[in-house]
């Protein structure tokens, strides 16, 4: 396992980390607890030192489930969650303000709800599950962060960027009061790199990379007859023709790096620890299986030059989670 320093935190953190949404019970269906903790287990037994998860994965059932294994482990494991939405609004839309979604009081009472489900004296980064730049300056959030920190409650605090906007966490970056941003950032979806990324690297504040698989689609086994279980999000995600169009960009991708659909996981997840303004990347885990195949992927290294440039081309925004 290699590792890399988390910005200015000075947290040296395994390059892959460890995605708890799925094992949360809600949103992802199919998961076994059981299943869950040999995943997390496994990965921190290998070295996987950073677990990113939040109050609002099975309302604090994918946080109970970090703290267990944290707590019975002898390694030193980072631990990061999420404060959700006052409002429940996922992403933050423009022109509500800050004291609508994060009022100091709310902060405050979320961080201690998530370190009783953690079964942990201090949360190493906790995060806004969602985050609009029209918020810097504005209510009284930053005075909960500052006070939490002062009582040794969280150590670092960040942000979980909305969904495919980079762009809006660049003003919080430039103020200097966070220390990570959690964006999207993947072969499909490459604007990170277009002004977040120099903004990151200016400022020195860590970036943990989310949904390097586009939730399945650039691991090859999205295809146009894949079926989800019953209430699964991926049901919405991959409605209408996203099935077959997705599998034909993983085929096309595939192609141009000269690889396998099968082994399409790898390319995506390297492709991620090869920008240099990457701190961690945190691939969801609900098996071991999941956990060897990530760990096999990391180990192979950052992508060359030339593949590299043969992706460039695939970059594709598209929301899918509206």
């Amino acid at each position: 396992m290699l590792y890399r320093t988390l910005g200015r935190t000075g947290l040296e953190v395994s390059e892959l980390g460890f995605g708890s949404w799925g094992i949360g019970g809600t949103g992802w269906i199919g998961a076994d607890d059981d299943e869950s903790l040999r995943a997390l287990r496994l990965a921190i037994d290998r070295g996987v030192n950073f677990l990113d998860t939040a109050y609002g994965y099975g309302d604090g059932h994918s946080e109970e489930l970090v703290g267990a294994a944290v707590r019975e482990s002898a390694e030193t494991v980072y631990v990061a969650s999420k404060v959700p939405p006052k409002n429940r609004r996922w992403p933050a839309p423009s022109g509500v303000r800050a004291e609508e979604t994060f009022p100091a009081d709310w902060i405050l009472s979320c961080t201690e709800r998530s370190l009783q489900n953690l079964g942990l004296e201090t949360i190493d980064v906790q995060q806004f599950h969602v985050w609009s730049d029209e918020w810097v300056g504005q209510g009284d959030w930053l005075d909960a962060i500052e006070q939490l920190k002062r009582d040794g409650k969280i150590r670092f605090f960040g942000v979980s960027i909305n969904d495919h906007q980079p762009d809006n966490a660049i003003r919080l970056v430039e103020s200097g009061v966070v220390d990570t941003v959690q964006v999207i950032y993947n072969i499909f979806d490459q604007s990170p790199e277009d002004a977040l990324f120099p903004a990151v690297e200016a400022a020195d504040v860590g970036v943990i990379v989310r949904v390097p698989f586009d939730e399945g689609g650039l691991t090859g086994s999205v295809r146009p007859e894949t079926t989800f279980p019953e209430g699964d999000f991926r049901n919405g995600y991959f409605a209408g023709e996203r099935k077959r169009e997705v599998w034909e960009r993983a085929q096309a991708i595939a192609q141009d790096v000269d690889v396998e659909v099968e082994e399409l996981a790898e390319i995506a997840l390297r492709f991620c620890l090869s920008h240099p303004a990457t701190s961690v990347v945190i691939p969801g885990m609900r098996s071991t299986r999941n956990v060897e195949r990530n760990l096999a992927a990391a180990a192979a290294g950052q992508l060359g030059a030339s593949q590299l440039e043969s992706l460039r081309p695939h970059r594709w925004v598209v929301d899918h989670y509206r």
